[in-house]
């Protein structure tokens, strides 16, 4: 596989570009995966259902490559250069000229599923197909294709420009060369890779769903304050944040969603959802997104959208 154009990044690889990425969904992910991707030297399109969201998804990208110009990741020429190499589709009819197809839609099965049986008679034969997945089967998203051997997980962290890990999940039926072609993308990125089997929530969803919702359990049953619990972790296990910041920032409904999975997947009670995280779903507290979840945020810390 060939790789992309050198960036200001002194991490990520030094090689020339022939791939175009095609993201399918852009939300906050998707616009991440997109900056990442568009950063790195790839010519990036990214794809909403319409205008308004597909738009939403480039601002969101931007900002994404605001933050890394002010941590002194990148240089503002750097970030001018990704941009340029960003454009928008509505709709997938522009797939067809990709090498990489990247969906990152919402944590739904069925839509996943929808998703890839219209994505597949319209790329390319060769094209990687890869879902951002957090947590659902990669064989049960694929079982519909004709060529499932063609899909494979690429589990991407939010805020992707700032999380240098991401996690290869193949399914039952995954090529070896597809796997690898996948690993070598990710590594053209500045990305670590870690390979799971493919079981519900892979390895990091399932040990992050336990973390979040046993401090949320704690909380419930007055164990300690938010603030408490969230100081204990930090400076007792060295974690850069707390359960509670950390599960605002992934969406209270996405861990929700998580949860529910891997409890329909193993029916093991550390996966029962907290009363507490359902009650604040109910009640739209969804965490940055929207503002408020177990902490207030002011408007620019919101994330956007999952």
């Amino acid at each position: 596989m060939t790789g992309p154009e050198p960036t200001a990044s002194e991490s990520d690889p030094r090689a020339s570009v022939t791939k175009r990425v095609f993201v399918v969904g852009a939300g906050i992910m998707g616009s991440g995966i997109a900056a990442q991707c568009a950063l790195a030297g790839y010519p990036v399109t990214l794809e909403d259902v319409n205008e308004e969201l597909a738009r939403r998804g480039i601002a969101n990208a931007a900002r994404a490559l605001d933050h890394a110009v002010q941590r002194g990741k990148i240089g503002a020429g750097d970030r001018e250069e990704a941009l340029r190499r960003v454009d928008f589709a509505i709709g997938l009819r522009r797939v067809d000229s990709a090498q990489v197809v990247i969906e990152a839609a919402p944590e739904d099965l069925a839509l996943k599923r929808r998703l890839f049986a219209e994505l597949e008679p319209l790329t390319q034969p060769s094209a990687l197909l890869a879902t951002n997945t957090s947590s659902l089967p990669i064989t049960s998203i694929g079982q519909e294709l004709k060529d499932p051997g063609r899909l494979v997980g690429v589990h991407f962290f939010n805020p992707v420009l700032q999380m240098t890990l991401v996690e290869l999940i193949p399914g039952h039926t995954t090529r070896p060369d597809v796997l690898e072609e996948a690993r070598e993308f990710a590594k053209s990125l500045g990305k670590t890779v870690v390979t799971s089997r493919d079981t519900p929530g892979f390895v990091t969803t399932r040990a992050v769903a336990v973390l979040v919702n046993e401090a949320a359990w704690m909380l419930y049953e007055g164990v300690a304050t938010k603030e408490d619990i969230d100081t204990a972790y930090k400076l007792g296990f060295h974690h850069p944040m707390g359960p509670f910041e950390l599960i605002d920032l992934i969406g209270i409904d996405t861990a929700v969603s998580i949860l529910d999975i891997l409890w329909d997947g193993f029916r093991d009670p550390r996966y029962r959802v907290c009363p507490l995280l359902r009650t604040m779903v109910s009640a739209k507290k969804l965490g940055r997104k929207t503002g408020e979840g177990f902490y207030l945020y002011p408007p620019a810390a919101k994330s956007g959208g999952a």
